[in-house]
């Protein structure tokens, strides 16, 4: 309701050399500063004001004109942040969705040819989907990057001399102590390889499985010609809700979610 509120009162029209007039706050500004000189005048402009925005929000035509404006003001805004998104991923990565995004523009003018509904149903589905394969391209591409200074087999070995030392006789009880403190953090660094390959490779699998399903989709349009409802519900591997997958961009993906969130449920 605050959204039509507003809008009413900012009602105005567009005047060539001037830009937009809010002529309703212009008179509602006329009738507050007249109001000094003459204070019945301030609640004949409340009652004015009043009646105009009870008119204007309570008007369906106004309303969906509203709806419409903060939806492409919405998209322009969540476009440029994806756009933003999309140039911190390595050409590869790009390539690879931009390749599903073409796909997916197939699958959509296959569905042209059913009603209205179904064909924008299909259309949010397919964004969903590829909203899905860029937080995983994100996440791949964050993790790729923070490669541990030494390999796993470098690793695997400093732990292997250090727990076969530990049991020699001439070692001292302090030296001990450092190389079983030294061996608690080679392991816990291996335990952090560990996982994150094993990110990696869910990461891997949870991409190639949306391709895969995509490009069903579109054979499946094409070649029973009569489109179904896409769903864009997929089981992941991999935990997207974890923030830390996402590293500097987290709070990008964070906050595209949140407004996503806000735009379905609208």
């Amino acid at each position: 309701m605050w959204r039509y509120l507003k809008a009413a009162f900012l009602a105005g029209v567009d005047v060539p050399g001037l830009g937009h007039l809010p002529v309703n706050a212009m008179m509602a500004a006329a009738f507050g500063i007249v109001g000094f000189a003459e204070p019945a005048l301030w609640l004949l402009g409340l009652g004015v004001e009043a009646s105009v925005l009870f008119a204007l929000t309570t008007n369906e035509r106004f309303r969906k004109v509203v709806d419409s404006r903060h939806l492409e003001s919405f998209d322009q805004d969540a476009e440029s942040k994806r756009r933003a998104l999309i140039t911190t991923l390595p050409p590869e990565l790009q390539r690879r969705l931009i390749e599903l995004t073409r796909v997916c523009g197939q699958v959509t003018e296959v569905n042209q040819q059913t009603d209205e509904f179904l064909v924008e149903t299909n259309r949010d589905a397919l964004q969903r989907l590829e909203w899905v394969y860029l937080k995983l391209l994100v996440a791949r591409n964050n993790l790729t990057s923070m490669r541990a200074a030494e390999p796993e087999g470098t690793l695997s070995a400093r732990v292997a001399d250090l727990e076969s030392g530990l049991g020699s006789p001439s070692t001292s009880e302090s030296l001990r102590q450092s190389k079983v403190a030294t061996l608690a953090i080679l392991k816990e660094r291996l335990a952090n390889v560990h996982r994150r390959k094993e990110t990696l490779d869910e990461i891997d699998s949870d991409l190639a499985r949306i391709e895969a399903q995509v490009q069903l989709l579109l054979e499946n349009a094409a070649m029973q010609g009569k489109p179904t409802t896409i769903s864009s519900d997929i089981e992941l591997a991999c935990n997207l809700a974890s923030s830390h997958l996402y590293g500097d961009s987290g709070a990008a993906i964070a906050d595209l979610d949140q407004t996503f969130t806000k735009k379905i449920t609208e």
